[in-house]
């Protein structure tokens, strides 16, 4: 039986310290039932004492989920542990995350203190939580820096004095993974009480070793990880979610395994980007957009063969629905008849030939080859493969102080409609508006928004990935108007994805 490791998602606390990622109180409840439903241990909830807001959101988070573990932070002070308990009150399960610096650095530079005062002002915070709580977890800031013989010292007096947990973090990302990993064991090997709490990591991503640190750890004894998803967080971010669960579902003979519903990942990544307005880097390993996309040749062949040949995670395993195969110059016949297949056009030797070589000149020449263009090679029209192309005629917006509501009237083929519907915001309402005239449900599984420009008449490009029928198809528009450019990219994917499944 695979060793538990528990996944502690700090999404909600040190991921929100993102410069313009900060959610509301619904946004974040919308977040921590994800992450229940997702399998997470502990959700770190936020820092209560740090403004109404965060108290305010801890409070209702601790009424809105009842499985994970809900913690609250603080620093070594007894007010904040106060306001931690009371914004805790209501939780089925809680914990107090309280700490200080054990570093040079964090004692005497930031501080101003000594390392005796340090570990008696430690001692006393726990001491002082385990009057709330009975889980109580102790986070030495800086222990990446810190002198091992001095950071076994303070594990061992907050342990004695109630500490449940005790947090390891690498704060400023500084260690390198063996480093890292040597620490845990210093701990495990010199901490006399250590059987008596369990080691946490707590990694940044400075020099890109978040991950890489995080396993290092739990390699070496830690059995708690503290993450976020899409590995954002303060300055270069965290520890990715994502990435420590599939790399020990990768790796089965290790042994260790976490709770997660791993099926879950990519649609609480996309729910985590859209609140927060961060999109996720197209290369980011498990929840990036190419994360599953081959363009090169000899690549895509061998996946069309067999999955397993470039691809260790199976796309299922972390909700996506299947592989992607890009067409570029670097393609081979084999990606060129796959997609001419499934636009239900098979062609084969000769044939095959003469449509991958003006295939590979219109390639050459253009950076994205969509599925009209293979139409247009085919000698089809994508305009007339769409007899029922839908186009959007009219759009009128009313927002404001009032709810954000849409009027939009489309064309299709020779019938024209009109319907207004209301949203969480006016793109909402606009494409809630547009999928009540369709006749087939067409899904958004992504949606983003790039400056083109700069200045007062930015333009942004809208890229959104719809889905239908097992069928996926992207739909692109750029406009000054960001809402209109939103309607036109859902509407261009609406007509490329009723081109596949006509």
């Amino acid at each position: 039986m695979a060793d538990k490791l528990y996944i502690f998602d700090t999404t909600l606390r040190d991921g929100e310290q993102v410069p313009g990622c900060q959610l509301n109180t619904i946004e974040k409840i919308e977040v921590a039932k994800a992450l229940e439903a997702l399998g997470v241990d502990i959700i770190e909830a936020g820092f209560p004492v740090s403004s109404p807001g965060d108290f305010n959101s801890v409070r209702e988070i601790s009424k809105a989920v009842s499985n994970p573990t809900i913690c609250a932070l603080t620093r070594a002070v007894k007010n904040d542990i106060d306001v931690a308990a009371d914004a805790l009150s209501m939780a089925k399960r809680k914990r107090i995350h309280t700490g200080i610096g054990v570093s040079p650095q964090h004692i005497y530079d930031k501080l101003k203190s000594n390392p005796e005062e340090i570990i008696e002002r430690a001692v006393e915070a726990v001491r002082y939580a385990r009057r709330f709580v009975d889980d109580v977890e102790f986070y030495a800031e800086d222990a990446g820096r810190a002198d091992n013989e001095y950071l076994a010292r303070v594990i061992e007096a907050v342990i004695a004095a109630g500490a449940t947990v005790v947090n390891i973090p690498d704060t400023t990302g500084y260690c390198m993974p063996w480093e890292y990993g040597a620490k845990i064991k210093y701990l495990v090997d010199n901490v006399p009480n250590i059987d008596k709490a369990i080691i946490s990591t707590h990694c940044h991503n400075d020099l890109g070793m978040a991950t890489a640190n995080s396993i290092a750890g739990v390699m070496n004894g830690a059995r708690q990880v503290e993450v976020t998803i899409n590995g954002i967080g303060e300055r270069a971010g965290n520890t990715a979610l994502e990435e420590v669960v599939m790399a020990f579902r990768c790796h089965k003979g290790i042994g260790i395994d976490t709770s997660i519903d791993s099926t879950l990942i990519t649609q609480t990544s996309r729910m985590v980007s859209n609140l927060m307005n961060m999109p996720v880097q197209a290369n980011k390993a498990i929840v990036g957009r190419n994360a599953f996309a081959h363009s090169s040749g000899i690549h895509q062949d061998g996946v069309l063969k067999n999955r397993e040949n470039y691809e260790i995670i199976d796309p299922k395993d972390v909700g996506v629905s299947d592989s992607s195969i890009v067409l570029t110059a670097r393609s081979g016949r084999a990606a060129l008849s796959h997609r001419l297949e499934l636009l239900g056009h098979k062609r084969e030797g000769a044939e095959l030939d003469k449509i991958y070589e003006e295939f590979l000149k219109l390639a050459d020449s253009k950076k994205d080859i969509r599925d009209e263009d293979l139409l247009v090679l085919l000698g089809e029209s994508a305009q007339n493969a769409a007899h029922d192309k839908i186009k959007v005629k009219y759009i009128q917006i009313l927002t404001g102080t009032l709810v954000p509501t849409a009027t939009i009237t489309i064309q299709i083929g020779d019938n024209t409609y009109t319907n207004t519907h209301t949203g969480n915001g006016p793109v909402d309402a606009a494409i809630s508006a547009i999928k009540e005239m369709l006749t087939t449900k067409v899904t958004i599984q992504e949606f983003l928004i790039q400056a083109m420009t700069r200045g007062c008449n930015d333009v942004g490009k809208v890229h959104m990935q719809v889905a239908c029928q097992g069928r996926v198809a992207h739909g692109f528009a750029a406009h000054t108007d960001i809402i209109r450019a939103s309607v036109e990219a859902y509407v261009d994917g609406v007509n490329k994805i009723f081109n596949l499944i006509k």
